[in-house]
């Protein structure tokens, strides 16, 4: 999934951002309101974590024009206040979900994914096509019995090719959901990663190539 960490605290926002990545998550960071819009433009955000108190534009005005306007990103708000109040204005601001910091992190990941769970159909609790299974919740995958050794991204891709149930996903489409804003998109990032995984999953090859199309399942 793709998350967007919104929090003008750098050391915090680096901290969560990296461990959203250990659990497989392409995250991008602001530090600031209006920076977290310009982000929310041009990136098909899943998640955004958005801390309340924000400088340049407050997050309450951030929340408020996300509901207003046409992006399908769910908000989870972050805030020192935890007051039953302070919760239920920030829910009626357009936030899908609320955590008082401090905050234990397991919990923020179990948010951040359930939140995820509604912006796209829901899929079964593993993912599997032919003899390649995949359970997201314990970051496991197999080929036949034979449990496969993948990275973080070879994860992500063959989760995300699972997913798309035979449609052709292009690059451009897995470097959006896979990779974060980090990733240059002139590189052969997605070929080569898609070259290590068909290694990984052996033969007969169940990851196909469609000539200037992408790629399948």
């Amino acid at each position: 999934m793709r998350v967007l960490v919104v929090e003008d605290q750098q050391r915090l926002a680096d901290a969560v951002a990296q461990g959203l990545r250990r659990e497989g998550m392409a995250v991008d960071v602001s530090f600031d309101g209006v920076d977290a819009l310009a982000h929310i433009a041009v990136e098909p955000y899943d998640v955004v974590v958005l801390d309340r108190d924000l400088p340049a534009l407050h997050g309450d005005q951030v929340c408020r024009r996300l509901a207003e306007g046409s992006s399908q990103a769910r908000v989870l708000m972050l805030t020192a206040a935890a007051t039953v109040g302070d919760r239920v204005e920030g829910l009626e601001l357009g936030a899908d979900d609320y955590l008082p910091k401090p905050f234990e992190f397991v919990e923020l990941v179990a948010r951040v994914r359930a939140l995820a769970r509604r912006t796209a159909p829901a899929l079964p609790p593993k993912l599997a096509r032919g003899d390649v299974l995949l359970d997201p919740a314990r970051r496991v995958a197999f080929r036949g019995q034979r449990r496969l050794a993948l990275t973080p991204k070879e994860f992500g891709v063959l989760e995300y090719l699972l997913a798309a149930d035979g449609r052709v996903v292009s690059a451009e489409e897995l470097l959006a959901k896979v990779w974060d804003e980090a990733a240059d998109p002139f590189t052969t990032t997605v070929k080569t990663t898609v070259a290590r995984l068909r290694s990984k999953l052996g033969e007969p090859a169940v990851v196909h190539t469609v000539r200037a199309g992408g790629y399948w399942i």
